[in-house]
């Protein structure tokens, strides 16, 4: 037990000490001042803005900036499908892969454009590798940018500087953060032991005499930028729980870290913009309390076990069903919560094997969004509750709410109330009509609470943009359910993602062009930890309480039935 909690604690360590590097790097790099990698990037950006045509000097406005998202993205997701469609007829691929049908290509396209990438096949017997490193490799680079270059937006629009341009900041987002990165973890994963190769898969004598084909290819790339952008899915069907993507408890915790140092460190990069380091790590030690919160309870139900299976061994012994007893307990209990947390949806063991506590925690992290939440988008999210907060309190004291010495008018309350209700709409309407026809279009494995809680995490991860599933339903080819699931999932999945996105950018362009109030006796401090602990209460009632039905009658029920013995 002490050698889980000690794997624990070290990764929560190297996190809070490599924030304060990364963020402010990143506000470097937005902000224009010089960096390290100025002397090879800086001509290499030069020559993408002249084939590009992109202005470094151009500031474009909000509905500008959501438009050249929307267009872009479009653009890039066609490409994609056009690819995956083809896929057959394209290199790369040794095992001679036919194509994925329409309804899997489209879902797969729109998954990885959102950086969910929730799957609803298996990778090795799926795609080939021209698929896997030319599409969804390119899509893992596409999606991260594009929500740290609105982040990075959103961050500027709260300082009252212009937003920006979405071109300039996707470019710097690749060729700065993501591409540097990538490559040096890539390396990383590779040394570890995570094949690179275009050979085909190894055929190998059994012990007994038979023959096996060992599926491999160029995983660790694969593997770095999934991680690093908070992607997830995986080269192959099981993830990160494959010996090929992550062998072993160094791996595992270098790719914990790549999950939680972007999310994080762009809360950091908001005090740098702001001027107020105190109000950023205020806020990082409200996420990271709330984040060890939840590991706490799921490590606690992962080391307690199973009470049906304890008593037929009449002993204690943790949970290891669907886990690598390679990694154990505690390693399952931290992955589990930094990909849910992070909307990486990666996963190291099987979620449907959790206990109906790391249930209900990876459920939490994917209601409120902001514990990391995704790269960029994660942060604006956490600023739309600080709104809803300083609202809340305004309306509490008879005050006309401020926030950064401007103040919130209905244009911003409103599309404050989109972007909080557009979440559980996109989970909760899809999820009844679902839930509805259990047989024919559900396809539950499981009976009674788990089937329910089934059902609602995977439109859960879709509309969070997270892509990690329960598995147990019917939603990968041939099942006759796969065409529900892939065409509804692949709705909530770009609405989930752009809707968000158009509001978050229309609210920061408004709220920059709210006048300055002079600070008074009266106006709210927002960087106290009385402020902060208002923000973290508010964020808890209003995400929780909006899921508290679905809790209740999926984990909670279930565990419940697992205590009193009932099987």
């Amino acid at each position: 037990m002490l050698q889980g909690l000690f794997q624990i604690a070290l990764s929560i360590l190297l996190l809070v000490i490599l924030v304060p590097i990364l963020g402010s790097y990143l506000a470097n790099i937005f902000l224009g001042k010089k960096t390290f990698l100025d002397p090879v990037i800086t001509p290499l950006e030069q020559g993408i803005y002249l084939l590009s045509g992109a202005d470094p000097e151009e500031n474009m406005s909000g509905p500008q900036y959501a438009q050249a998202v929307i267009i872009s993205n479009s653009v890039m997701a066609i490409f994609v499908f056009v690819l995956l469609m083809f896929q057959a007829r394209l290199p790369l691929n040794p095992t001679g892969l036919g194509n994925p049908t329409w309804d899997t290509a489209l879902h797969t396209t729109i998954s990885f454009l959102v950086a969910a990438d929730l799957q609803h096949y298996s990778g090795e017997t799926t795609m080939s590798y021209f698929s896997q490193s030319a599409a969804l490799s390119f899509l893992m680079f596409i999606a991260p940018a594009t929500g740290a270059a609105v982040g990075i937006a959103f961050i500027r629009g709260l300082t009252g500087r212009p937003l920006g341009n979405f071109y300039i900041d996707f470019i710097r987002s690749i060729t700065r953060i993501l591409l540097p990165i990538s490559i040096v973890v890539g390396v990383l994963l590779l040394i570890a032991g995570i094949p690179e190769t275009l050979a085909g898969p190894q055929i190998v004598t059994t012990l007994e005499g038979a023959t096996q084909a060992i599926a491999r290819g160029p995983v660790a790339n694969f593997e770095s930028i999934k991680m690093l952008g908070d992607n997830g899915g995986g080269f192959f069907g099981i993830g990160s729980a494959h010996p090929y993507e992550n062998p072993n408890g160094a791996t595992n915790l270098l790719e914990i870290l790549c999950q939680l140092l972007l999310p994080s460190a762009f809360i950091y990069t908001y005090g740098v913009f702001m001027g107020n380091i105190k109000q950023a790590w205020l806020l990082f030690w409200m996420v990271l309390t709330v984040f060890i919160v939840f590991i706490g309870v799921t490590a606690v139900g992962e080391y307690s076990g199973n009470p049906l299976v304890n008593s037929i061994l009449a002993e204690q012994t943790p949970n290891l069903e669907g886990q690598e007893v390679r990694l154990g307990w505690a390693q399952t209990a931290l992955f589990a919560m930094t990909t849910t947390a992070t909307m990486t949806g990666s996963s190291n063991a099987a979620f449907d094997s959790l206990m109906p506590t790391g249930a209900f925690c990876a459920l939490s992290n994917m209601f409120l969004q902001v514990i990391w939440g995704a790269v960029g988008t994660g942060t604006a999210h956490l600023f739309v509750f600080v709104f809803l907060t300083v609202f809340l309190t305004g309306l509490m004291v008879g005050r006309t709410p401020e926030f950064l010495g401007r103040k919130i008018n209905k244009r911003e309350i409103t599309l404050v109330s989109i972007i909080v209700l557009i979440h559980p709409i996109l989970i909760l309407i899809p999820s009844c009509i679902t839930l509805g026809f259990p047989d024919t279009l559900a396809g539950i494995s499981n009976p009674s609470f788990h089937g329910l809680t089934q059902v609602v995490y995977e439109y859960t991860s879709a509309a969070a943009g997270n892509g990690s599933d329960m598995a147990g339903l019917g939603n990968s080819q041939p099942a006759p359910t796969a065409f529900w699931y892939n065409l509804t999932t692949a709705i909530v999945l770009w609405a989930g993602r752009f809707i968000p996105i158009i509001a978050v950018l229309l609210l920061a362009e408004s709220f920059s062009h709210q006048q300055t109030v002079p600070v008074t006796a009266s106006t709210l401090l927002t960087d106290t930890v009385l402020f902060t602990v208002i923000t973290a209460a508010t964020i808890l009632i209003v995400g929780i309480l909006t899921f508290l039905p679905v809790l209740a009658l999926g984990p909670v029920a279930e565990a419940f039935q697992i205590t009193s013995g009932v099987k």
